[in-house]
């Protein structure tokens, strides 16, 4: 249990409620609930729920890189008086046990780790480990270095995703080619991860890869790095006591048109591709996430509208266990042994209850921990 540190940011912790009310409650409920509506119109808005198959962006795509976006805009709030400290080792130590948690809990929750079956273990797959990389390397940069600095190596890392994808062939992948098939992401995933690849299973002594498994790790670990370090850099804004927080608003509603600008001019060369995590997909991904930010920074914080936002931070000041509790634990089946009665009465609408009643208990499990002022962090 921690305690909640004066200088939260209190727009920060209802932003990522928000992100995870949609991960954790929403996505659950909706899609069985399109299945029971089944209309064409309702069928077009479940677009807004559903992750784009290779090129382009939805909503729900927004969903994992808001999740490393905030976890880079906290590092200034949660490290700044370890910069001046000449021993550095406590910090050093909260940061890696950090990111052995995460890591452990990405493979609880998408590694099979719970499964117990050595011969279906991934070991890189997961949300949770896409952010303990980058806020590895976020918080050694913010502790060590300045902004200058640090946009500069998110500018380099950039570039050379960017190069490595357009320059480097190897076996027949990379060369500019950025299919399912042909891209060097994929190539430098198989080849590294082999048999630890999600997806990936043992036939006849040899490594078959899934066909639909198409999401890549290892590489796009550079631009992992540089959707955390954008958010580092709104975490800079926002603390920054020299300014307005109107000045902040704009500052950060100008940064993230400027990111969604470069993003979309530099896609007629690149396209953008969340699976492979593409230069340009983190451009135009962290400049909705930096207008998200300060939309809300603009409505809590400027203009103090808290009045119904307490709810999010039921879910945003627990994130992790939200998280977890809706990745590793089914409270489907308490639904199920109560109202089983009524599905033969209300048909395809029984799975959506269900569902409620899953996000139900995850939600009272979050209010009881919140009301008692428990919030556990990693």
């Amino acid at each position: 249990m921690k305690n909640i540190s004066k200088q939260r940011l209190e727009s920060l912790d209802v932003l990522r409620g928000f992100d995870l009310f949609c991960l954790v409650a929403l996505e659950g409920i909706m899609h069985p609930l399109a299945h029971a509506i089944d209309t064409p119109w309702f069928n077009s808005f479940m677009w807004n729920f559903t992750h784009v198959d290779w090129e382009g962006l939805s909503p729900w795509d927004l969903v994992m890189p808001l999740f490393m976006f905030m976890s880079g805009v906290s590092i200034p709030f949660a490290l700044s008086h370890y910069r001046g400290a000449k021993e550095k080792g406590v910090v050093y130590r909260r940061i890696l046990k950090r990111v052995v948690l995460l890591w452990i809990f990405g493979m609880m929750c998408q590694g099979n780790l719970l499964g117990l079956d050595p011969d279906r273990i991934y070991l890189y797959s997961n949300t949770l480990q896409t952010i303990a990389v980058g806020y590895l390397v976020a918080s050694l940069l913010f502790l060590h270095t300045g902004i200058k600095t640090q946009i500069g190596i998110a500018v380099c890392l950039l570039l050379t995703f960017w190069g490595c994808m357009e320059f480097i062939t190897i076996d027949g992948y990379g060369n500019g080619n950025y299919t399912p098939d042909g891209n060097l992401a994929e190539w430098v995933d198989r080849t590294v991860l082999g048999r630890f690849r999600d997806g990936a299973t043992i036939q006849n002594g040899e490594v078959v890869f899934a066909p639909w498994y198409r999401y890549t790790w290892i590489l796009s670990s550079l631009n992992f790095c540089v959707t955390t370090l954008t958010g580092l850099f709104a975490g800079h804004i926002l603390k920054n006591k020299t300014k307005q927080p109107m000045q902040k608003f704009y500052l950060l509603a100008g940064i993230g048109v400027a990111l969604l600008a470069a993003g979309w001019l530099w896609s007629f060369q690149m396209p953008v591709i969340k699976k492979i995590w593409t230069s340009t997909m983190v451009l135009q991904t962290s400049g909705w996430c930096t207008l998200l930010m300060a939309a809300f920074y603009w409505a809590i914080d400027c203009k103090g509208w808290r009045k119904h936002t307490e709810w999010l931070k039921v879910y945003g000041m627990n994130s992790i266990v939200a998280y977890m509790l809706a990745m590793c634990v089914g409270f489907g089946c308490i639904g199920q042994s109560l109202f089983h009665g009524l599905q033969q009465y209300i048909g395809d609408y029984y799975q959506p209850l269900i569902a409620c009643c899953n996000a139900a208990i995850i939600y009272l499990i979050l209010w009881i921990l919140y009301r008692h002022k428990i919030f556990l962090k990693v």
